[in-house]
């Protein structure tokens, strides 16, 4: 058979000439806008994007798409520009717009599934930079199983002094104290977010950037890239070339989203000192492959590999400078001995294959040069695996008589005098009423803030983050006092944050009926979460559980009701530590 009849029966193979014989609509509408005839018969493909005015993550990514629409047309395909923006986790901060977070992550997901089915399309390129977009790109990437490249979004520019906008939450309350001019907080404010991308320090847009690559869904060296540099243009254009070539080869995302890639990943945020939102997210995604993976099978892995990575908010440096250490190739260098070397990736190649270009490149050398305009190397970074920075991963999942089913904290950012710690529970049902306290000077050292009725279920999940910034900013209670939640928490969390609970307070865990002066005891060594105490004194197990009994007996759950999509998503959701997605997921295929 020659070759233009091979080409011909490849183009009729595919979805979107399938769909042409049957739909002749679709061929007249798609001619009033940028369309050719020869267009009609190209490989169809979808490059969407999460572009938009919504905040600083998202609003570069039309020219990233402009890239990889060059890179598609350059293969001789046809590409079609679509949007779906997210929203801004740092602006929904601190007031009801919180709840939408992460029911947006379920919602960018579905949106990518409507419009790549309802056209439909051969294959498609996802990018995104923000903690709510990249999850839900990988998600629909997963769920659809066309052929697919993620495209990271970036890094934002370090603000003055290497330093980064989350500390302007402490900073607005050294104002209100008179330790800081109104002045001085405005320059910070003016300058600290000064380019585009992901911010600064290894939060979860940060963090999920890195996990798209360590999964084998975006090209090698991509993530986190200065979002300034040209060089993430050339990844983009790059992204929609080789898209062309999966589609030659039919690979597809379940041939490279495996149980082991999954493995990769979960190294390599514990390497990374990850955001604790990777774990509902990672678990969303494989449920999304149909791969079961649970929150203890993270922790396992977690305590294998130890903290490599310096960056901010536990560590020093902002993102950007562990693009320049080399990015998710050096910790992949870093941590070869233990990886699943074997595994595809959207490169058409092995890891294995993967890691031996990026060693005879040049370009990671070149890019470490930046780092000595910080007087810095690789390794004040990257550390070694042989000279790690902290000797086990970032998180741990704790069990007991207050979470049954597991919660999170990330014990890389807990110092170590409040990995075990015990205190009188102080309880609140908002974060707003926690704040509203901590301010009023009602939170003592030692005591253990309760949050209850923030899960999936009950208000969307928001997070924690001004009550838990406001502690880990108090150079007393940050080493004092700690905070549990059914909530959760952004990546840039610090100090000793309990979160992801399960059950959540609304479905009736044990948090519902946790009351004032309740003994906790949080030990992040042996990964237990227990009520120890009732109004101050100590208890055995039998005599808390009895008195849970009775307390249980007189409680009803509270009514939250939700319009709209919030309604929704609550009715729908699953635990955060089952991935918190109100999607049905695929049927288990390992």
């Amino acid at each position: 058979m020659d070759s233009s009849n091979s080409n011909s029966s490849k183009l009729s193979a595919l979805e979107s000439q399938k769909v042409r014989k049957i739909s002749f609509e679709g061929d007249a509408l798609r001619m009033s806008m940028d369309w050719t005839v020869e267009d009609l018969n190209r490989v169809q493909v979808l490059v969407e994007t999460t572009h938009g005015a919504s905040h600083p993550s998202s609003y570069h990514l039309g020219e990233l798409a402009g890239e990889i629409e060059k890179g598609v047309f350059q293969q001789g395909g046809k590409p079609a520009l679509y949007t779906t923006t997210d929203i801004c986790d740092g602006i929904a901060q601190a007031h009801n717009g919180m709840n939408y977070s992460l029911p947006s992550r379920d919602m960018i997901a579905s949106m990518v599934e409507i419009h790549a089915l309802a056209t439909p399309f051969d294959a498609m390129v996802l990018s995104s930079a923000g903690d709510k977009a990249v999850p839900a790109h990988l998600m629909a990437i997963a769920r659809l199983d066309i052929p697919a490249i993620h495209v990271p979004g970036g890094a934002m520019g370090a603000g003055p002094c290497l330093r980064s906008n989350e500390e302007l939450w402490h900073m607005s309350v050294e104002v209100d104290e008179g330790k800081m001019t109104k002045e001085e907080f405005l320059a910070f404010q003016r300058a600290c977010c000064p380019t585009c991308g992901a911010c600064q320090y290894m939060g979860t847009a940060a963090t999920m950037q890195v996990m798209a690559e360590a999964l084998g869904l975006a090209l090698p060296w991509s993530a986190l890239i200065p979002a300034t540099n040209a060089e993430i243009k050339r990844a983009a254009r790059a992204a929609g070339k080789q898209v062309m070539h999966l589609v030659e080869a039919d690979i597809r995302p379940s041939r490279i989203l495996t149980r082991e890639a999954f493995e990769n990943a979960i190294m390599v945020h514990s390497a990374i000192g990850g955001s604790l939102n990777a774990v509902m997210h990672l678990i969303a995604i494989a449920a999304e492959a149909g791969i079961r993976l649970d929150a203890q099978e993270i922790d396992r892995i977690h305590r294998g590999i130890p903290v490599l990575v310096d960056t901010k908010t536990a560590g020093q440096y902002p993102t950007e400078l562990f693009w320049y250490a080399g990015g998710v190739p050096e910790v992949m260098l870093q941590l070869e001995e233990h990886l699943h070397l074997d595994v595809l990736t959207v490169t058409g190649r092995t890891l294995r294959e993967n890691l031996e270009d990026y060693r005879r490149n040049e370009m990671p050398r070149m890019a470490e040069m930046f780092l000595a305009n910080y007087k810095l190397n690789r390794r004040n970074v990257i550390y070694k695996l042989s000279k790690p920075l902290k000797p086990e991963g970032s998180l741990a999942v704790l069990t007991g008589n207050l979470a049954p089913q597991g919660a999170t904290i990330k014990k890389s950012a807990v110092v170590a005098d409040m990995q075990v710690h015990q205190g009188p529970a102080k309880v609140f049902d908002t974060e707003r009423d926690a704040v509203d306290a901590l301010r009023g000077k009602r939170i003592v050292p030692g005591d253990v803030v309760i949050i209850r009725y923030q899960g999936p279920r009950a208000t969307g999940m928001p997070e924690m983050f001004f009550m838990s910034e406001l502690i880990a900013s108090d150079p007393v209670l940050s080493h004092s006092t700690a905070l549990v939640t059914d909530g959760r928490f952004s990546g840039a969390t610090r100090g000793p944050c309990v979160g992801y609970m399960g059950p959540e307070a609304i479905d009736g865990g044990p948090i519902a009926v946790v009351a004032d002066n309740d003994l906790v005891l949080i030990d992040i060594p042996n990964r237990t979460l227990n009520i120890v105490g009732i109004d101050g004194t100590p208890q055995s197990a039998e005599q808390v559980a009895e008195t849970f009994r009775q307390r249980f007996e007189r409680w009803s759950p509270p009514t939250i009701q939700h319009k709209g999509v919030l309604g929704q998503y609550a009715k729908l959701a699953r635990p955060a530590l089952e991935g918190g997605s109100c999607s049905i997921p695929r049927a288990p295929r390992d």
